[in-house]
Parts: structure tokens; C-alpha cells; sequence
């Protein structure tokens, strides 16, 4: 027997959960009869603390949190009272008025406050101490606040969340409704956040058919986007179509000539024959932007390789010895045999790659390629993929460092302001932690150096390669290609003493790290994996400040195998957020989906936003909340870099928490100590190279947690498969290994 629709009118006092991606929250709510709080449970997307509400739905019983109503659906009714009107306009959800303006305004205007409001609000002005433009704030964001919950109405029917819906709302404004009833899958493309799943499901809603040509293009081009998520250039023709028959569910024959159709247009797919990991060829599809960076970067590489422009003519003819001599002198130390081959290779060379693994000398030796450099007065720049990299790349040479983004000075739009036609003022360009450079980022940077200038690649190839697509390090050091390489394998002395250095060596070359007797490398066993979060979290907060005296936010980071699981970051992020930045009564929070953002939080940007900051914020950014403002619903974080970044409540999708964050996240930076969660629940994401780049991310100490037999999976398998890519190909005429 079905339970009869009840009706329930309240006012959201506090939301305790929300489910981003379908909607799904816990709340509680006052009906303003004296009692205590209600819980109610379901689909309430759009609505802000302090509404009231119309909810329908159905009474029913949790065992744990007893009497609680079910919302099938519900509306927004405006409050009718005059503490209702000043706890709604008090709650954040103008921009503009906080709890302290709102009880002006409603001591002043008692229960007509929301109609002079809605006639425009010049009447606020009467208000004491509310100036014309912050009434004109007022004015606006109300305005904008009916139009959005217009459009979340609209969507709350496909369970679209309500980040997104702002989103759709600020991209296309009062088009928004027409556009997601027409042309659903430009949200994917145009939107992000927006996906084709979500797009998918916005076009069944308003119809759009399941064959329709539209929607299998869309998913074409869906699965090649997600190919390059993990690493691909491209993807075999015979690979996508399978990938697309089983995402779209429909007939193979709609998918080919679909496809055709793609590559007939010229910003739809690109169809080419490539070298196959067997020798035979196979016809790879890309999308548009990756072709052309691919094809643009092998091209660049050999314009620089191949011109007859000499910016460093002063070591054309030098002598190799008086220079190393003079070097020697200047630094301290005498450069080993494979370190005075990569110094000479970046100053004769044109394009050069210097890799290796820790211990082995590749900081001395950058640094005595830019002593070198600058005493014949040349104009050396420096850069890194992330802000702490740089940061470090400048003390090292006790030169100015800068992240790539900002030296190539990127654009809204991701355009840079220096490319071949405004290269770079300068003679040798040196690039540190280079493994974590992407297909993209590479053409962008390649394309900036001026002919004759010298291009230095440091990185270590044995890391996790890139998050974005392509594997350029390892493709400039494919077997016969053109670019001169060099290999440090030595471990220096001194190095030699460090059990995190031995044990990065030991784990990349298959060996089981050693784990006891050393003062920087520990394993604290336990098998369960919520037993092992647990743990991590008290090695975090208690033990490694007391033994060590290391400040558990600055100085210590946990790395992860994977997002998900009972150890993964997402959890470590909660249980660390708790540990380290509990709530406190006094100071002010913002709840966002499911997480909370508190002043002092570690947080990461997770997209690339060109319109933020001085030169935009990206991918993998880190920074602390310095402040959070209620009233004005914004944050500002201090960024890795020293730059203060505000974010509107409405971004805060665009940020994680990062007291713990994934290892593949964690390339390029550098932690004084590092807690490593190696659980059997990451089985699938256990490989070699991933613990090697967790442990190397370590300066002065490394504490894994977890089981030995997981540990024993990581260091035993090696990551299957190269990521398809073409560029050792393009470099060469010829494939390299293991394509």
C-alpha cells in the first residue's frame, strides 16, 4: 500500500549533506510550531538556507535518526513573517547582506521588505548606512537569484546540481532554458563541469532521440575527451568505435558513418595513419586541439634543433676544462663525468633532455649550467610546471623561476602572450620537472623559444608521466630519436645516506623498500583500510610533530594511490580536515555539496581558470583559505605562489581539499615529510612507478601505512602499457619502443 503525498511547509535551517552530482540532500528544517528540528531527506537542488518551503513528499521512519520526511518535490514560498523575512535575507543567499544588514532592512521596512526589494530597491536607501552602490549590489543579485532558480526548476527534473545550474545560467544568461532544450550537448562542450553523461540526460529529458546523428557525434567526441583524461594522443579507429557502440547503445553502422562525418569537418576529428606497438599501422582519431599540438611540437622541436641561429656562440669554441675549472671554483664541487657531459650537451645543443633519479645530481648540474651561462651574459629563464617547483628551481640557482603558465603569460581562452611571432627575450630556457609536462603545455612552451635559443629539459622519466595527455619526456628520449639526452645513474655520497633516496632507487629498480632501522623511512603496518586512514591520520597530527617537530599543514602531506576507497583522498580529507581544522563556533564556514571550506583549509584548484588571479589559476595549484566572508559569499586563498585568489561561493566546485591528495595530483612539488596510505583496497592503482613518484615527492622523511602485501603489489607491477601517442614518431619517422 502506497503512503498519501503529505505536504510539508518549512524553512531550511541547515543543510547537513549534499550530493553534488544528484542532488540527494539531508537537511534539517524549522515549521516555526516551537518543536525541535525536522530532518528531511531527497532532491532539494537549489535551495538555500534560510527559504521557506513547500515540500510534498511522504513521512516515514530512519532506524538511526528516527521520524524524518521524504521531498518528492518542492517550491520556494517567500516568507510571510517578519523574523522568517530576516533570517531568509540574513542567510547568504543575496550577495550583498548579511545577517546584521538584514535585520536593518527589516526593521525598517518590516513585512514589506521583500517588495520594495522586488520593485527595484531604491527605496533602500533610507535604510541608515546602506550607500547607493550597495544597494545596487542588493538590486542585481536578487534579479539574478529569481533568474537562476528559473533555470534550477528547469533542470531540477534531470537531477542537474545546483553549482552546475548557476553555471549554465552565468555561460548563456537568459538563453540558458533555450539552449539546454536545443542544443543540450553544447553544454558538454561550452559548460564545465558538464559532461556528456549529464548532457545525455539533459537530451532525453527534452527528447532529443536516442539515434539521433547529434547525440552519436557527441558521443564520439565524449570518448575521445575521455581518452586524453587518461594520457591518449588518440585512440585506434577500431578502439573508439567499440568504446562508442558500448556508450551509446546503438548500432556500430550509425557509429562508422558517424565518425566519417566528424572527420569530414574541419573541427571534428582527425583521422591519420600511425606507426602500431606491433610494427603494423593503425588509423588513430584525434581530437582537433591534440592533432595539432602533436603535430605543431614535433615541428617546432626540429625547427629548433635544425636552424643554423647560434644564441650561445661563447661555447662554440670554449675550453671545456678551464670552464669546468673556473665552475669548480665558483660552486665548491667538481661536476662527475656524466654531469660535465649534460653541462656541455645544454651549452653546445640546442634542444637537450637531462634525466634521472634522486641523489644523482641533476640540481648541481642545472645549477652550473646557469653559472656557466650567466658569466658569458646571457639571458637565462627558468621555469617549472607548478609554483613549489619553480620555487625551488630559484633557490637552486638564486635566479628568478616561474611557473610555465605565467612565463608564457597565458590568456583567457588558454592563448599565451609570447608564441613564435613574440617568442621569449631569451638565449637558454630551462624547464624543471619536465615529465609533468603535457602535449599542450609543451607546444605552448616549444613555440615560445626563439630560434637559436637553448632549451634544457630536466625531469626524471621514471615518474608518473603527465596528467594531461602525451608522454612528451619520455617521447624525446625514445630510442634514435633526435633529441641529445643524458642519464644520471650515480648516487652521490652524501645521497647515499638518505634511506628515502635508497629506497626511491630500490622501488624503481623492483626491490622492496627497506623499512626498518632508518631514521626518514618507516612502515606503520595494518592490513584493515579504515584502520589504515585512521592511522594515517594519527601519524599526520601526532606523531610526526612530536618525533619530528614538523608542522602537520605546512610541512607534512598525504599521498594516495587513488581518490576513492576508505584511504583515499577524498576520506584522508575529511578525517585530516577534522584533525587539523575542526569546526570552531566563532568562525565562519561554507558548506558546499559535501564538503565544508573553514579558514586555515588546505585546498587545490582542479581545472585550469584563466580568467582568475593575475594570469589565470590551474590544475594542481595549492593554498590555504586566508578569509571567508559570509556577506559578501566569497573566500580568498593564498596561493603556493603568494598570490591571493577570491573565489565566489558559486566557484567553490572548482576547489578540493588538500591534506591529502592523490600522487598522480602531487608531481612537481616537494614535502619536507610525506605519509603514503598503501592499502589492499587500491589494488588496480598499485604500480611502481606511482609509489617510486610518492616517495620521491619526500625531502627529509617518508611513513608508508598500510599492508606489506600491498606494498609488495606496488613495487612488483610495472604500469602496463604506453599511453598512444605519436611524437616519438613525427620526431624520428619512426615509432619508438613499446608504442
Amino acid at each position: 500500500m502506497s503512503v498519501e503525498l503529505a505536504v510539508l511547509e518549512a524553512v531550511l535551517e541547515r543543510i547537513t549533506y549534499a550530493n553534488e552530482d544528484n542532488g540527494y540532500t539531508v537537511a534539517r528544517v524549522d515549521t516555526g510550531r516551537g518543536g525541535e528540528l525536522l530532518t528531511v531527506v531527497g532532491s532539494l537542488l537549489g535551495a538555500q538556507v534560510g527559504e521557506s518551503l513547500r515540500m510534498e513528499g511522504r513521512w516515514g521512519s530512519h532506524a538511526q535518526y528516527g521520524r524524518q520526511f521524504t521531498v518528492e518535490n518542492y517550491t520556494t514560498v517567500l516568507p510571510a513573517t517578519v523574523q522568517g523575512i530576516r533570517r531568509y535575507l540574513g542567510s547568504g543567499l543575496i550577495k550583498g547582506i548579511g545577517p546584521k544588514i538584514a535585520e536593518r532592512i527589516v526593521d525598517h521596512f518590516g513585512l514589506d521588505t521583500l517588495d520594495v526589494i522586488e520593485a527595484g530597491g531604491e527605496r533602500l536607501i533610507e535604510v541608515p548606512g546602506l550607500g547607493p552602490k550597495r544597494m545596487k549590489l542588493i538590486a542585481a543579485a536578487w534579479e539574478e537569484q529569481k533568474a537562476i532558480k528559473e533555470v534550477m526548476i528547469f533542470l531540477q527534473g534531470v537531477g542537474v546540481s545546483t553549482s552546475i545550474a548557476v553555471r549554465i545560467y552565468k555561460k548563456y544568461g537568459d538563453s540558458s532554458i533555450s539552449v539546454v532544450r536545443q542544443q543540450p550537448y553544447r553544454l558538454a562542450a561550452d559548460v564545465w563541469g558538464i559532461g556528456f553523461l549529464t548532457a545525455d540526460r539533459i537530451a532525453q529529458a527534452v527528447g532529443i532521440p536516442h539515434d539521433s546523428p547529434e547525440r552519436v557525434k557527441a558521443g564520439l567526441q565524449y570518448a575521445l575527451s575521455q581518452s586524453t583524461d587518461q594520457g591518449h594522443c588518440f585512440l585506434p579507429e577500431e578502439q573508439l568505435i567499440s568504446d562508442a557502440v558500448k556508450l551509446l547503445q546503438v548500432d556500430t553502422g550509425l557509429v562508422i558513418e558517424c565518425l566519417g562525418e566528424l572527420a569530414a569537418d574541419p573541427e571534428g576529428v582527425v583521422r591519420e595513419s600511425v606507426p602500431g606497438e606491433d610494427g603494423q599501422t593503425v588509423t588513430a582519431v584525434y581530437l582537433v586541439p591534440f592533432h595539432r599540438a602533436e603535430m605543431s611540437l614535433a615541428a617546432q622541436l626540429l625547427r629548433l634543433l635544425r636552424t643554423d641561429e647560434e644564441r650561445l656562440p661563447a661555447f662554440r669554441g670554449v675550453d671545456w676544462e678551464k670552464a669546468l675549472s673556473w665552475l669548480a671554483v665558483r660552486t665548491g664541487a667538481d661536476l662527475a663525468p656524466e654531469q660535465r657531459e649534460a653541462v656541455r650537451l645544454a651549452l653546445t645543443e640546442r634542444v637537450a633532455v637531462l634525466t634521472g633519479g634522486p641523489g644523482c645530481g641533476k640540481s648541481f648540474t642545472v645549477r652550473s649550467v646557469v653559472e656557466l651561462a650567466r658569466a658569458k651574459k646571457a639571458r637565462v629563464v627558468l621555469a617549472a610546471p607548478t609554483g613549489r617547483a619553480a620555487k625551488r628551481l630559484a633557490e637552486l640557482t638564486g635566479a628568478e623561476a616561474s611557473t610555465v603558465h605565467r612565463l608564457l603569460e597565458l590568456k583567457p581562452g588558454g592563448d599565451a602572450a609570447f608564441d613564435r611571432e613574440r617568442p621569449l627575450e631569451a638565449d637558454l630556457v630551462v624547464v624543471d620537472e619536465a615529465s609533468m609536462l603535457d602535449l599542450l603545455l609543451a607546444n605552448k612552451l616549444i613555440k615560445a623559444v626563439p630560434p637559436g635559443a637553448h632549451l634544457l629539459l630536466v625531469g626524471d622519466v621514471d615518474q608518473l608521466p603527465s596528467v594531461g595527455a602525451g608522454e612528451v619526456l619520455r617521447d624525446l628520449l625514445a630510442k634514435g630519436g633526435p633529441v641529445p639526452a643524458v642519464r644520471l645513474t650515480r648516487i652521490f655520497r652524501q645521497a647515499q645516506q638518505s634511506g628515502v633516496v635508497t629506497n626511491a632507487h630500490r622501488i624503481n629498480s623492483g626491490v622492496r623498500p627497506l623499512t626498518r632501522g632508518l631514521p626518514d623511512f618507516f612502515l606503520f603496518a595494518e592490513d584493515d583500510a579504515e584502520e589504515a586512514a585512521r592511522l594515517t591520520v594519527d601519524v599526520v597530527a601526532r606523531r610526526i610533530p612530536a618525533k619530528f617537530g614538523l608542522d602537520p599543514r605546512r610541512d607534512v602531506q598525504v599521498l594516495t594511490p587513488m581518490h576513492r576507497g576508505p584511504a583515499g583522498a577524498g576520506s584522508l580529507n575529511g578525517l585530516l580536515q577534522q584533525a587539523l581544522a575542526p569546526a570552531r563556533p566563532e568562525l565562519p564556514e561554507k558548506r558546499f555539496g559535501g564538503r565544508v571550506f573553514r579558514v586555515g583549509d588546505k585546498v587545490t584548484q582542479i581545472r585550469n581558470n584563466y580568467e582568475k588571479g593575475a594570469n589565470g589559476v590551474f590544475n594542481g595549484t595549492v593554498g590555504v583559505v586566508g578569509s571567508l566572508h559570509p556577506d559578501d559569499q566569497r573566500l580568498t586563498v593564498l596561493t603556493d605562489e603568494d598570490e591571493e585568489v577570491a573565489y565566489d561561493f558559486d566557484e567553490l566546485d572548482e576547489l578540493a581539499h588538500a591534506y591529502a591528495v592523490t600522487i598522480h595530483r602531487s608531481q612537481g612539488s616537494e614535502y619536507p615529510a610525506v605519509v603514503v596510505p598503501v592499502t589492499t583496497s587500491a589494488w588496480m592503482m598499485l604500480q611502481r612507478n606511482l609509489l617510486y613518484t610518492a616517495v620521491t615527492r619526500a625531502k627529509r622523511l617518508v611513513v608508508l601505512v598500510g599492508s606489506e602485501r600491498a606494498l609488495g603489489q606496488a613495487v612488483r607491477t610495472v604500469s602496463a602499457g604506453r599511453r598512444c601517442t605519436a611524437l616519438d614518431f613525427r620526431l624520428s619517422g619512426s615509432p619508438g619502443p613499446g608504442r
